[in-house]
């Protein structure tokens, strides 16, 4: 009953302490800072105390300064702001603007290019963000209200500026490649009817960073030096925004001026700086310019024979919903600039960026306009049944600007075009008026868009268009050539388009097939390694499924690779993506209200594999694309790819289409070129087996060959890569479902292992005669592996742990983690593998005390009492033997590891992983070696169900993995397993043979000890004058039971030992 208790007692304590063990989990999550990405919201009404300060002490002192705006100043119209303040807030604010400083010799801010050799040709930019933070209604005039704003300057390469929401940002703040100073101002905002515009007049304070007037030259000397910077506190600043009334094609433009109120010899003045931005979406946008959309556009459509779907093969959108199209596909996303590629003039015409600024920068492309990029921003869409209006903004980036952070960009320059104009369903044509730098005088562009939905080899794109030039009477003749767009298009993307579409659909039209079927004659020569490939192996084909589509999305998304690949000598990488755009009928990723061809076919019956099919019905039509990034092979880094799927060998046969556009001058000298495509290659993709694996190599083989001589400039080397192992669909899913079941056999197990380790602890209650027997060492080695799960934070007891490093590869185990049942299966194990360690540490203490009270009856025969010394000095020196062997046998077993794993160098860790793991499983060999030591005498200090039980647990990740895992999976490299890591030498065929029948011996010898005395042992093992047993020298005292001891205490006035 006591010991009942104490069992009941030590549970909750284990209870008690994971429940302590969550807590400290939960609390230290909770600690961790949490980044959210909020939306925008200029002038937003939370606040906290790191807020900045709101103050309108300065107010008489921006009356003065600010003198002539208040005397130009119109009566308010107060209605809409006090109606809507966060909104009126919201529209004088702008983000990423323009700034430059008028030439002189007192700069406000430095900057550290220490960071600009990773890429020296990148240019800094000068950006500038403002937000009004508080209007003072309460103190409000008819002609003036009170305003509070922060205004953020910034020189930066790489950074995004901070959000104002990020209160915590200091003053001023330097580091390589970006440069920002805070300013806080206060001030009034003014109408002005006559000029028809908005102002904010305001005072600022700052610590604006020092110049070194010893040397006017070199102002910044500290920077270079990575001094602290010495700031200065400056109180004189004057801010002037102007802000159009009325948002229209020609007035939008923000404008600015940051003046300095010190006198030039101070160290605080600086030089005047311009500030450009625009006004934004929530501004209301005004479709006023009519007569200058008329002068692009009339007659509407103009007649572009390039995109019209009239007479031609190309179809564009047009049904309802067009702003709602146009908004997703051109949302934050840059366009690409098709070279000029027909133009056969000079080369300083040919080499024009279209209407915009054609500087060093863009001539240096020499007309190819590589890495030059086009952003569509600000979009304002109004659509209505007869027509519908839209107004953009057109920036081109330099080559050597951040693409991203120039896409934030609002500042109009020579870089940005400003359109306005209209579409009708009639003809889906966006004819638009284009204007530089939103000038009247600059409005000579016209842009025609258009939408395609139909797609093939040689139009891949997604939105197309052209700026051309309008002839007036002031440009007779064209000041460019047209300059041509496109956005191409991702298969994963399509669904997000075409969403809300009910008539136009997009599709795929094939038309190199005929090219693709003489790739496959000439790759499928007869050879027995075909027949035995299409008899033995399961490549990835079309599967049941309810339709049919749904099985063609499926093959689709086996059949895409993002992988790392190599070369045959593995002394070049890159990264290699292999994208699916159609496969048959299907074009892009299943959705069923889009595939409208095939909807009466998918929606009556399920789609049922045939169990044959003709060679003809097991090729699938197919286009692709191919990116390569990193090393650039061949001079291209994208092919257009369309062919043939042949699932009974794996293996694509494509003819690949490279854009050869931006090599302009030597097209006119290429006669075979289609649309400025160079289509001559073919492409051939070889997957590995979905089953039978050890029978072939798991990687993806990709070969690249140009058709060209190789006298032709377009001809490129044959690339050859190689794939790391690719991961399909279905194994994923088999990991996932795997992974379930183990989790719940380790349960099964550690409570298997709980019920052995409960039943000693009531074996030698009530047989405390053979206790002391116990080996402290054996209890030890359990009690090590239990603890270590605990300690390192594994989540499991039989676990192998892999290489961390092996992450670069892909990792099914994230999904794992995501899920909530796979959590509550881990901390269940962590739960009972505490109780098992609580029981052993128990079951330590009893024998120990067993010890105690035996050395307290026989205090001058201590050599009587069973010690685990020697015990410990024997088994330590044979396992440092069996490390040492595994160590010296290791470079002779791990050649596979070597080929996939980068770590390979810390092999020692590994092996000493898997070493630990061997000592439990080998958790008899103390206790064997006692027995001998000790001599015991038909002594059974282990219950037979406690060491066969335990070593059927340890036992069982061996069996399973023989029985499972039977061909080691290179998938799983750098995976956490549940049971068995493969990649561990001691999980290997043999390991999982010969660790079962040395520990199973190893119960039975002591089975055999524990049934038979020491001298009949011995007896049996000497064979003539050999004996393997030593004589016996030590007889060991028998223990007395508890209640021979509690009685024989009570005898002598003394109390018991509590337990």
């Amino acid at each position: 009953m006591k010991t009942v208790i104490n069992l009941l007692l030590l549970i909750s304590l284990a209870f008690g302490l994971f429940t302590s063990l969550v807590i400290a989990s939960s609390v230290a999550l909770e600690s961790t800072p949490v980044f959210e990405f909020q939306s925008e919201s200029f002038g937003g009404e939370i606040r906290d105390e790191s807020a900045p300060k709101i103050s309108y002490d300065r107010i008489d002192e921006v009356k003065k300064k600010c003198k002539s705006v208040l005397s130009s100043a119109s009566v308010l119209n107060l209605d809409e702001i006090t109606r809507t303040p966060r909104k009126s807030k919201k529209k004088l604010g702008f983000k990423y603007g323009d700034w430059n400083q008028d030439s002189g010799v007192y700069p406000i801010l430095p900057f550290d290019s220490t960071n600009t050799v990773i890429n020296s040709s990148m240019k800094p930019m000068n950006l500038v963000s403002f937000s009004v933070t508080d209007l003072d209604l309460p103190h409000r005039t008819k002609k003036y209200i009170g305003v509070n704003g922060v205004l953020l300057l910034a020189i930066t390469m790489f950074n995004e500026l901070p959000s104002f929401r990020s209160y915590g940002i200091r003053e001023f703040e330097l580091w390589p490649s970006h440069t920002q100073l805070k300013i806080s101002f206060q001030g009034i905002y003014v109408e002005n009817e006559d000029d028809d515009e908005r102002v904010l007049c305001m005072l600022g304070e700052t610590m604006l960073p020092s110049r070194d007037e010893s040397d006017s030259s070199n102002p910044w000397k500290w920077v270079k030096e990575h001094d602290t910077p010495p700031l200065l506190q400056d109180d004189l600043i004057l801010l002037l925004l102007r802000y159009p009334k009325s948002f229209t094609l020609t007035k939008r433009m923000i404008q600015g001026e940051l003046t300095s109120l010190n006198q030039k010899p101070s160290l605080k003045y600086f030089d005047k700086i311009h500030l450009f931005s625009q006004l934004g979406k929530s501004v209301q946008y005004d479709f006023v310019s009519n007569e200058l959309v008329s002068k692009a556009c009339d007659p509407y459509p103009y007649k572009n024979d390039a995109f019209t779907s009239s007479g031609s093969s190309i179809n564009v959108y047009k049904e309802k919903g067009f702003c709602d199209l146009l908004q997703r596909v051109t949302n934050r996303s840059p366009l690409t600039v098709v070279p000029n590629w027909k133009c056969n003039v000079t080369d300083e015409y040919c080499s024009k960026l279209g209407p915009f600024a054609s500087d060093g920068d863009i001539k240096s492309t020499d007309g190819s306009f590589k890495d030059v990029k086009l952003y569509i921003q600000n979009v304002h869409c109004e659509e209505t049944d007869a027509v519908t209006k839209v107004s953009a903004v057109f920036r081109a980036v330099h080559p050597h600007e951040n693409p991203y952070i120039s896409g934030l960009k609002s500042g109009l320059d020579n870089m940005t075009v400003t359109a306005e104009g209209i579409w009708k369903p009639s003809s889906g044509q966006l004819c638009m008026v284009g204007c530089r730098r939103g000038l009247v005088d600059s409005c000579n562009t016209r842009v025609c868009l258009y939408i395609p939905t139909t797609f093939s080899i040689k139009q891949r794109s997604i939105l197309v268009g052209t700026f051309s030039c309008l002839n007036t009477e002031k440009n007779l003749t064209s000041s460019f050539f047209p300059l041509s767009f496109e956005k191409l298009v991702e298969p994963m993307d399509m669904q997000n388009y075409f969403r809300s579409s009910s008539v136009s659909h997009p599709f795929y039209s094939y038309s190199k097939l005929d090219e693709a079927g003489a790739i496959l004659e000439n790759n499928q020569a007869f050879s027995f390694g075909t027949i035995i490939k299409k008899s033995v192996m399961y490549f990835p084909k079309l599967e049941d499924s309810d339709d049919y589509l749904s099985s063609l999305s499926l093959l689709a998304e086996d059949l895409t690779i993002h992988t790392p690949a190599f070369t045959d000598k593995r002394v070049s990488g890159t990264n290699f993506g292999l994208d699916v755009l159609s496969l048959g009928p299907l074009f892009g990723v299943f959705w069923r209200t889009l595939n409208f061809s095939m909807a009466e076919q998918t929606s009556t019956a399920p789609y049922r594999t045939k169990a044959e099919y003709t060679e003809k019905q097991l090729l699938l039509n197919v286009s692709a694309q191919i990116s390569l990034t990193g090393e650039n092979f061949g001079n291209f880094s994208v092919l257009y790819l369309e062919g043939l799927y042949d699932e009974h060998v794996g293996k694509m046969f494509f003819v690949g289409c490279r854009d050869v556009r931006a090599s302009w001058k030597i097209l006119f000298d290429s006669g075979d070129l289609e649309a400025g495509l160079d289509c001559l290659i073919s492409v051939v993709v070889s997957y590995p087996p979905i089953k039978s694996r050890w029978l072939a190599d798991p990687t993806a083989k990709v070969s690249i060959i140009s058709g060209r001589p190789e006298d032709d400039p377009l001809n490129f080397k044959t690339v050859k890569l190689k794939t790391t192992p690719i991961f399909y669909r279905r194994q994923r899913e088999d990991i996932l479902s795997r992974a379930g079941v183990e989790g719940i056999l380790r349960v099964l197990t550690l409570t298997f292992s709980i019920g052995c380790i409960t039943s000693q602890l009531f074996y030698v209650s009530s047989y405390t005669d053979s206790l002391p027997f116990v080996s402290l060492v054996m209890l030890g080695v359990q009690a090590l592996g239990y603890s270590l799960p605990l300690i390192t934070g594994a989540e499991a007891l039989f676990k192998g742990k892999a290489s961390a490093s092996a992450t670069t590869y892909e990792t099914p185990s994230y999904d794992l983690r995501k899920s909530q049942w796979f959590n509550v299966i881990d901390y269940t194990v962590k739960l009972l593998v505490m109780v098992c360690f609580l029981l052993t540490l128990r079951l330590c203490q009893k024998v120990w005390k067993s010890r105690a009270r035996l050395l307290t009856r026989t205090p001058q025969e201590p050599h009587k009492v069973p010690s685990d010394r020697r015990v410990l000095l024997i088994a330590l020196i044979l396992h440092a033997l069996g490390y040492i062997l595994a160590l010296i046998l290791h470079p002779a077993r791990t050649v596979r590891v070597v080929v996939y794993t980068p770590s390979a160098s810390s092999w020692w860790q590994t092996e000493t992983e898997e070493y630990i793991g061997l000592v439990q499983d080998f958790f008899l060999l103390p206790q064997v070696i006692a027995n001998v030591m000790w001599q015991i005498d038909s002594q059974q200090p282990l219950r037979k169900l406690y060491y066969f039980g335990i070593t059927l647990v340890r036992l069982f990740p061996h069996v399973y993995d023989y029985i499972f895992g039977s061909v080691p999976d290179p998938y799983f490299i750098g995976e956490e397993h549940e049971f068995v890591n493969p990649n561990f030498d001691f999980f290997s065929k043999f390991g999982d043979v010969a660790i079962p029948v040395t520990a199973i011996l190893l119960a039975v010898l002591v089975f055999v000890q524990q049934r038979w005395d020491y001298d009949k042992l011995s007896q049996a093992l000497t064979f003539g004058r050999f004996r393997i047993l030593p004589s016996r020298s030590v007889k060991y005292e028998r223990v007395m039971s508890e209640s021979e001891m509690v009685s024989g205490v009570r005898v002598n006035g003394n109390h018991s030992d509590e337990e």
